[in-house]
């Protein structure tokens, strides 16, 4: 161990080495209390910093610090027992608060780690929200091409322009090299090029319909990329070298009025599509962005409604067209019935005035011969012609009042008129031609039945005698009832028909005359056309009686005009007919005017020739009046 030199000599002091401590401590002293002044700088200066009291903390252990190097600086020489121990408390606090810092420390790094970690979350954050403001950018510029494309597409309803539109605008909003519009051929079974964008290839080209590339178009409402080899990219030649750009197809649903279906109705023709195709520039990297793709598929969906709009405008228009066609024909065939019209009417007026005349003259001079002493063959000549005058001259009437009926020139002469006397005027008609078949005629009036009504005197005495008439005409042996009453209120119901409808009031009464007869009769199946014009029964019964087929469709129209219903009852042929209609008529308060005109209908009881009532009529001057009247009216 004495000769070990292990041990290090103590070392002398060099002033030179006490110096560059001395500065160096110093320097170290000044740095420690310049940091603190920054801190609070930092902290007065940041409203958000979460650590303050960290800093503080931080700051005390650097003062602290330079404090005890600042003290060091009186230890290099020989110096008091104060600095000794005010030396030794300063190291000891340094030791303290770096201590207290440390474990703070321990504390404070994983909530450091934490706010880096929300750093990181939010800036991710704030990235994805700048994708979705791009994106929304885009999508707003998408929109507005989309509403620019629509209002060019709508601005015109022509097909030809709508398409050349669509494809001018899309090609300027995205910058396409070519666009084409592949249309369906009438057959269906191809698709011909009907527009082009740069009308570089010629216009009526066409590909099969049934190629894998065109169903996989038809198969999807997306727009797909398809390969720039396929016969649809076909829309530009083949010259020079170029990069093949990218070519994109979408489907235009082609609708018809057929496809808006309305609830179940079926579809009456199948869907129909056109392709549209679009093609980037050529040596260029530009690919298809989803934005873009979006904004096609949209622009071929407004593309379909406009076309629509457009088929359904021409669709219209055809219609308007023959809509105008027809009504030129029309108005021409209105013209021509007119013209028609005026020209029966003129013929009828005519055919009144100078037909009437003389047939008139040869009924009145056939009636005087038969008065005069004549052979039995003159006698039935005579009688021949009577008859076939009368005949004529009813046609001549019926035809008069049928023509007027139908172009509705027929007007009511609506007054008060005594309705006894119309019943014994047709009476005082019928009963000599029923006198002369021995036909017994019977009328009965209802006690209730007033004496005078309001309405068309005329046009009903017509009726009356034209149905009594065809009673007499068609009745061979028998008896022939005319009777008259009033519908009860409560008895209306039992008369409803579709076209009839009678209403209860005190302003109306509805009068029911009845015709019985025991003659012919009409079979079933004839009775459903006895009232339409020139119609004759087909049964046996009433083939050997002559008439024109006009008296009863007259009858019809006269009883509608005066607001009732008509109709025929028979059991069959051979067990007669009854006639029955309902007229409407006005409620006469004052009937003491035809009080002193009215004769009773009063006949003789007996069933003879002259019989037809409980009472008889008087001779002598009724008589030979009632003559007179009769040959006036035949």
């Amino acid at each position: 161990m004495d000769g070990c030199d292990c041990i290090e000599p103590l070392w002398p002091t060099d002033d030179l080495l006490v110096k560059y401590q001395y500065i160096s401590d110093f320097f170290i002293a000044l740095a420690y209390f310049s940091i603190p002044l920054e801190l609070i700088y930092f902290v007065k200066k940041s409203s958000f910093f979460p650590y303050r009291w960290v800093l503080i903390q931080f700051g005390a252990f650097i003062v602290l610090c330079g404090a005890t190097h600042l003290i060091n600086l009186w230890t290099f020489t020989t110096h008091t027992k104060t600095v000794a121990i005010v030396m030794t408390i300063a190291k000891v606090s340094t030791a303290v608060v770096s201590c207290a810092t440390a474990l703070m420390l321990v504390h404070i790094i994983p909530d450091l780690l934490s706010v880096k970690t929300r750093e990181l979350f939010l800036k991710n954050k704030a990235e994805e929200l700048d994708r979705e403001m791009g994106l929304i950018r885009t999508q707003e510029e998408t929109g507005r091409h989309v509403r620019m494309l629509t209002h060019e597409i709508r601005s015109t309803l022509d097909r030809h322009t709508i398409l050349k539109t669509t494809l001018v605008e899309l090609g300027r909003t995205l910058g396409l090299e070519e666009c084409a519009l592949w249309m369906p051929s009438r057959s269906g079974s191809s698709l011909q090029l009907s527009h082009t964008l740069r009308h570089q290839i010629t216009v009526g080209s066409s590909v099969p319909i049934n190629l894998p590339v065109v169903n996989q178009v038809f198969s999807s409402n997306r727009a797909i990329i398809i390969p720039h080899t396929s016969p649809l990219a076909r829309i530009r030649p083949l010259t020079g070298r170029y990069v093949p750009p990218e070519v994109a197809a979408v489907r235009v649903p082609l609708l018809h009025l057929s496809n808006f279906q309305i609830n179940d109705w079926p579809e009456l023709s199948a869907k129909s599509f056109a392709i549209m195709v679009l093609m980037l520039p050529s040596d260029s990297a530009r690919k298809w962005h989803v934005h873009e793709l979006e904004l096609v598929e949209v622009v071929a969906d407004q593309v379909a409604v406009a076309l629509s709009h457009a088929a359904i405008l021409e669709e219209s228009m055809r219609a308007r067209d023959l809509l105008m066609e027809q009504n030129v024909a029309l108005d021409l065939a209105r013209r021509e019935a007119e013209m028609a019209i005026r020209a029966r009417n003129d013929f009828l007026a005519v055919m009144n005035h100078e037909m009437r005349t003389p047939m008139n003259a040869i009924i009145a001079l056939s009636s005087l011969l038969l008065e005069t002493e004549l052979t039995p063959e003159q006698r039935l000549m005579v009688e021949t012609v009577l008859k076939s005058s009368n005949l004529l001259a009813t046609l001549i009437n019926d035809v008069l009042d049928l023509s007027k009926l139908e172009d509705g020139s027929l007007e009511l002469e609506i007054k008060t008129f005594n309705l006894h006397a119309v019943f014994k005027e047709v009476m005082s008609f019928i009963k000599p031609i029923a006198s002369i078949k021995r036909l017994s005629v019977s009328v009965m009036l209802a006690p209730d039945l007033p004496l005078s009504a309001i309405g068309d005197e005329k046009r009903l005495m017509q009726t009356i005698l034209n149905i009594s008439g065809n009673a007499v005409k068609f009745t061979k042996e028998g008896h022939i009832t005319l009777v008259a009453s009033i519908v009860k209120a409560e008895s209306l119901r039992e008369f409803r028909t579709p076209e009839f409808h009678p209403t209860a009031s005190d302003d109306h009464f509805y009068l029911k005359v009845q015709v019985k007869d025991t003659g012919c009769g009409i079979s079933p199946q004839d009775l459903p056309h006895v009232f339409t014009k020139f119609a004759h029964p087909q049964s046996g019964g009433n083939r050997g009686f002559n008439g024109s087929g006009l008296g009863l469709a007259i009858c019809k129209r006269f009883v509608s005009l005066m607001g009732g219903h008509i109709w025929l009852d028979s059991e069959g042929t051979g067990r007669g007919c009854t006639a029955t209609f309902i007229i409407k008529l006005g409620v006469c308060d004052n009937t003491n005017t035809y009080q002193q005109q009215l004769i009773p209908l009063v006949w003789p009881s007996s069933a003879d020739s002259d019989s037809s009532g409980p009472k008889a009529l008087p001779e002598g001057k009724g008589a030979s009046s009632l003559k007179s009247r009769y040959q006036r009216s035949v």
